[in-house]
C-alpha cells in the first residue's frame, strides 16, 4: 500500500535544531568567502596596467641609439687622433757642427808661398815710393814663385767646365758653396745667368809632413849672414 506525502514549502520551521544552525552557518561562510575572491579579482584588474601594444617605434628608437653611439665614438676617436696630433712634435733641426781648422796646414802653406815666391815680403813691402815699372818686375817673380808652390803640392781644377762668359741655368738645389750668385738675385731657382768666373777647387794635397817639435807658426825664420 503505497503512502504518499506531500511537503508544504510554505511552511516555516518553528524550531531551529542543530542540523539547521550548521547549514546556515556553511551557507554564509561560503557567501563570505565567494565575496572576498570577487573583491580580490576586482582589485587586482584594476590595478594591472593595460601591457602596452607592441608598435614599430621600438626597433627605430633602438636604432637612433645606436647611430648616436656611433657618434660618440667617432667623437671619441677624433678627440684621441688630435691628442696624438698634440702629443708628436715636429723633429728638431739638427745642430750645425762648425768644424774648428788647425792653423799648422794654413801655416805650412803660407811659409811655402814665402819660400818659393817671397810672398810676405812682397805683401808687406811699402810699394807706394816705388815705380810701377819696379812693382811689375817683382810681381812677376811673386807670380812665377806662388804658381811654382801651389802646381808642387796642390792640384787645382775649376768648379765650373762651361767657358767664362756663356749662359747657364742653375737648377733648385744647387750648391751654393759651390757657385756664389750675384747681381739682382729674385725668386727660387732654377736662375738663369752669366758664367763670370769659374772658381776653383782643389782635388789633391801634397803637403810635406811636419817632423815633431816643428813650430809652422815661423813662416818665414830670420836670416842671418856671416
Amino acid at each position: 500500500m503505497n503512502s504518499q506525502y506531500t511537503v508544504d514549502l510554505t511552511l516555516q520551521p518553528t524550531t531551529l535544531d542543530l542540523w539547521h544552525v550548521s547549514l546556515a552557518a556553511a551557507v554564509v561562510a561560503l557567501a563570505l568567502i565567494l565575496v572576498t575572491v570577487l573583491l580580490a579579482m576586482v582589485i587586482r584588474l584594476s590595478r594591472r596596467r593595460p601591457e602596452a601594444p607592441l608598435t614599430v617605434a621600438e626597433p627605430i628608437v633602438k636604432v637612433v641609439e645606436v647611430e648616436k653611439i656611433v657618434e660618440v665614438e667617432k667623437l671619441v676617436e677624433v678627440e684621441k687622433i688630435v691628442e696624438v696630433e698634440k702629443i708628436v712634435q715636429a723633429p728638431a733641426p739638427e745642430p750645425v757642427v762648425l768644424k774648428e781648422a788647425t792653423p799648422d796646414a794654413a801655416l805650412q802653406l803660407l811659409g811655402l808661398l814665402q819660400k818659393e815666391a817671397r810672398f810676405l815680403d812682397f805683401v808687406k813691402e811699402d810699394i807706394t815710393v816705388y815705380s810701377d815699372a819696379d812693382i811689375g818686375i817683382a810681381a812677376r817673380v811673386v807670380h812665377e814663385g806662388c804658381n811654382k808652390a801651389l802646381n808642387e803640392h796642390f792640384t787645382l781644377a775649376p768648379v765650373r767646365n762651361e767657358a767664362e762668359g756663356s749662359r747657364l741655368t742653375l737648377p733648385a738645389g744647387f750648391d751654393a758653396g759651390a757657385v756664389r750668385l750675384t747681381g739682382n738675385i729674385v725668386g727660387n731657382a732654377p736662375f738663369t745667368g752669366t758664367l763670370i768666373h769659374k772658381g776653383w777647387q782643389v782635388t789633391q794635397i801634397r803637403l810635406p809632413k811636419l817632423t815633431q817639435g816643428y813650430n809652422a807658426a815661423i813662416v818665414a825664420a830670420a836670416e842671418v849672414e856671416l
